[in-house]
């Protein structure tokens, strides 16, 4: 559970406001999220979500309700949709949704939902407290416990109209949605700039260490850079789906590569020690293994030379 001091300074984060994609300062809006993963991954992965509902209001028309720390609850396992059914004005959501970070933290969240189409509703997540359940029975790793990750039952919640967040299926199909998907990727590559921060306080100076530390410190600039060239290139070009679906497989390919090879180096230089009697390297971690893995890893990287084939006639052009 997220104490209380950590909430307090999550909250005080999401009071200030962060660029939204495309509006002219993505590349600042990857450094925040950057720099909130170098101190916390915990706290990063909390507030990118938030601001991430917050752009995805934005753009639909929508602005947050004031004071609201927000979740973005868009999880999919096969067979376990949760349902939007209704008529008219009236719905109500059943079922379970797995993975639902800040639960009981956050005071509302976007859902997506299933059935004939695919919609994004905005809970109420205090309203309806009576309706909707969490249980963390099946998280069993102690990596991102502070985030409340948790499996959320919808009981019957009612939904109007105005609680559907654009229509059909525009969530998925929307150009924000990969701008988007860079933002977990900042968060990445910011903890593991905090673990490489960790190697450089170390006092150990023997060829293959100061090698290892060399080489995470190419990484860290590597990543800075990805994270920056991307953020132009959304400015540049913010409505183009198809550029922004071939940018974020890219940058979230190139950034878990990198913060891989942190990973392994910092087990390699500095061995067993910090991994199991350093509790805030160990948890960072065991952290940023863990949050790398919504990166698809191989089943992306089909989904961006798919792309490039189809839309380039079998040529892929790299745009410099």
């Amino acid at each position: 559970m997220l104490n209380i001091d950590k909430l307090d300074v999550l909250r005080s984060l999401l009071k200030d406001s962060l660029p939204l994609p495309g509006t002219g300062s993505t590349a600042q809006r990857h450094r925040r999220l950057f720099d909130i993963g170098r101190a916390d991954l915990s706290l990063a992965r909390l507030a990118e979500a938030h601001w991430d509902a917050v752009a995805i209001l934005a753009e639909s028309g929508r602005k947050p309700e004031p004071g609201c720390m927000y979740g973005v609850w868009a999880s999919e396992k096969r067979g376990q949709q949760i349902i939007l059914k209704g008529a008219g004005g009236s719905f109500r959501v059943s079922g379970q949704k797995d993975f639902c970070s800040g639960a009981g933290l956050v005071d509302r969240a976007l859902v997506t939902v299933g059935g004939s189409e695919c919609r994004l509703v905005d809970i109420d997540l205090r309203l309806n407290a009576r309706l909707i359940q969490f249980d963390g029975s099946a998280w069993k790793t102690r990596a991102f416990g502070d985030t409340r990750t948790e499996s959320a039952i919808f009981d019957s919640v009612p939904v109007s109209c105005s609680d559907l967040v654009g229509e059909p299926n525009w969530y998925l199909e929307r150009p924000g949605f990969w701008h988007g998907a860079c933002g977990p990727a900042a968060c990445w590559a910011g903890g593991a700039a905090g673990l490489v921060d960790y190697a450089r306080r170390q006092k150990r100076q023997d060829p293959h260490t100061m090698a290892h530390l060399g080489a995470m410190h190419a990484s860290i600039w590597a990543l800075t850079v990805y994270l920056d060239s991307a953020g132009r290139e959304i400015d540049l070009c913010p409505h183009n789906r198809q550029d922004g679906m071939q940018r974020a497989l890219t940058v979230r390919h190139l950034v878990e590569q990198a913060c891989t090879e942190v990973l392994r180096r910092l087990a390699r230089a500095y061995g067993p020690h910090p991994l199991a009697m350093d509790e805030d390297v160990s948890r960072r971690y065991q952290e940023l293994d863990l949050y790398l893995r919504q990166s698809h890893a191989e089943r992306d990287l089909e989904a961006l030379g798919k792309s490039i084939s189809e839309f380039s006639d079998g040529k892929a052009q790299i745009k410099l």
